[in-house]
């Protein structure tokens, strides 16, 4: 067995079962891509077993600070087992669930959706460390025979494999089938392609923001809605199943506007009801300044603008941008759903952001409720980087 030496003092974190160990707390040690190692204080005291990833920063990730456990095929069946288990004790409403979500579960690099119930359920799988790519045959295996289903899609071209020097993979793991499938969540119905979607092929981590929203649609009678960034239209369709008289819907991909709209129809709202726009959302927001606009609802969802701590700066003046135009926007009395997806953006950093945006904006507001991730993309106690995606419901005082 390998061994990594890490320098003196650079222990405290794995201590506290935090699983990442960067390059920069190594004094000596190696392997090769996806092996386990033993990983040792200064002083030779064992601290955890880890899969190295050679290529990345993140020089190796902790997979047991157990002596004693052994890292083979019964630890990894036993892993998924125990990740897809919790499930059964979280309230997820909708056919769609996340059944393993990386570090959190105690597998980091593997992220698991699944689609469907039944039999005819699909598994959508992205490894993206070079210790699960190491065990991806027994990881599958597991997968399909403790959810009883037999198909298995491969996503492994999110971007983060380039940074553990592994190659995009995507396809047909195990089984075969359509990749066009119907979510059904909460009281509304969502298409998807797991071939060609974001992620997976679907955002489900906003699933309870989406209820949440048209709940309040329901509540406060929305008549103009404003759906920014939205993609294939979840906010856009929970708009309109709570009743929103209108909603206009803005992305940058004519292809996700499509989906979207076909969304619209998938569920047999009036096409009248609402307006989509292939654009730019920054120009398209100062536009409707220019115009004297204004909405009862904004949804603010934009894509990752800092996916490390190393682009907060720059991320930071392009959420405040946004947001201040969203704030001026708003009636009197409107409310503005705001998130980011950053991992490099703290819910601190998030909320001082909105608060700058909003005093350059002039504009001052309730902050209702904190958004985050459904239920069934955990954040841990050890693992605070797990809570990557915060939210604001801000509601603009009268």
């Amino acid at each position: 067995m390998k061994t990594l030496r890490l320098r003196e003092g650079k222990e405290r974190s794995l201590q506290r079962r935090h699983p990442w160990i960067f390059e920069s707390a190594i004094a000596k040690g190696g392997g090769d891509s996806g092996e386990t190692v033993r990983v040792e204080s200064s002083k030779g005291e064992f601290l955890a077993w880890a899969a190295l990833s050679p290529a990345s920063k993140i020089r190796a990730r902790a997979w047991s600070f157990d002596e004693k456990q052994r890292i083979d095929a019964s630890f990894f069946i036993a892993a998924c087992a125990r990740s897809i288990s919790a499930r059964a004790r979280f309230d997820v409403k909708s056919d769609g669930v996340r059944l393993v979500h990386g570090e959190s579960d105690g597998l980091p690099g593997l992220i698991v959706d699944r689609y469907g119930l039944g039999s005819d359920g699909v598994l959508v799988a992205q490894f993206t460390s070079a210790g699960v790519e190491k065990w991806k045959g027994v990881i599958a295996d597991a997968l399909l025979k403790e959810t009883g289903l037999t198909k298995l899609y491969e996503r492994s071209d999110a971007s983060s494999r380039a940074l553990e020097g592994l190659p995009e993979a995507t396809g047909w793991l195990r089984g075969s089938g359509p990749t066009d499938l119907i979510l059904q969540e909460h009281d509304w119905k969502l298409a998807l392609n797991i071939a060609e979607g974001h992620k997976t092929g679907f955002y489900l981590d906003q699933r309870d923001s989406r209820k949440v929203f048209a709940d309040y649609a329901r509540r406060l009678n929305f008549q103009r809605v404003l759906n920014c960034y939205c993609y294939t239209g979840g906010f856009t369709v929970a708009a309109l199943a709570g009743g929103a008289a209108h909603v206009t819907s803005i992305d940058s991909s004519g292809p996700a506007i499509e989906k979207a709209a076909a969304n619209v129809a998938l569920n047999g709202f009036d096409a009248s009801r609402a307006t989509f726009m292939d654009a730019d959302v920054n120009a398209s927001l100062r536009r409707f300044l220019d115009e004297g606009k204004t909405f009862d609802a904004i949804v603010l969802d934009p894509p990752k603008f800092a996916p490390t701590v190393a682009h907060a700066e720059r991320a930071a003046r392009a959420y405040k941008d946004i947001n201040r135009l969203g704030l001026k926007l708003l009636a009197p009395g409107g409310v503005l759903f705001t998130y980011s997806c950053s991992g490099g953006i703290s819910a601190d950093l998030f909320h001082k952001i909105v608060a700058g945006a909003g005093s350059d904006a002039g504009v001052d507001g309730y902050i209702h409720e904190r958004m985050g991730g459904a239920p069934d993309h955990p954040m841990t106690i050890a693992f605070p980087e797990g809570e990557y995606l915060k939210g604001l419901v801000v509601m603009r005082k009268m």
